[in-house]
């Protein structure tokens, strides 16, 4: 575990959790256990971390359904996964001024439907 991890603490004389309480005189943040009034000092003030992950799929919203539609070009292009020798192609779209174009490759196979470059 890293410095940073947030883990669950438990009462070394019960074994019920501890929760975070604050010590109103010293304004120090304690982990307290709600049963048999145990507690000790914390080591961070954090108590939870919410880690949000903003980045987005290249091929998210991609579905095996696109196998089927004949709009799409094909290529014979082999499914890295079932080895079929038929699949749809296009062009990813999340393009930025840096990047180069991707093409992205869903297999032909109705079965398998893997998403591969």
């Amino acid at each position: 575990m890293g410095k940073d991890d947030i883990t669950f603490r438990f009462c070394s004389e019960c074994s019920n959790m501890l929760y975070p309480k604050e010590d109103p005189d010293t304004r120090q943040l304690n982990f307290a256990c709600r049963t048999c009034q145990y507690s000790e000092s914390a080591t961070s003030a954090c108590v939870f971390r919410n880690k949000l992950n903003s980045s987005t799929g290249e091929v998210s919203g991609v579905t095996t359904d696109v196998a089927s539609d004949p709009t799409l070009p094909r290529s014979n292009k082999t499914c890295p996964k079932c080895g079929h020798e038929d699949a749809v192609f296009f062009q990813s779209q999340q393009r930025t001024a840096d990047s180069g174009m991707t093409l992205f490759y869903v297999c032909g196979n109705n079965t398998c439907g893997e998403v591969f470059r």
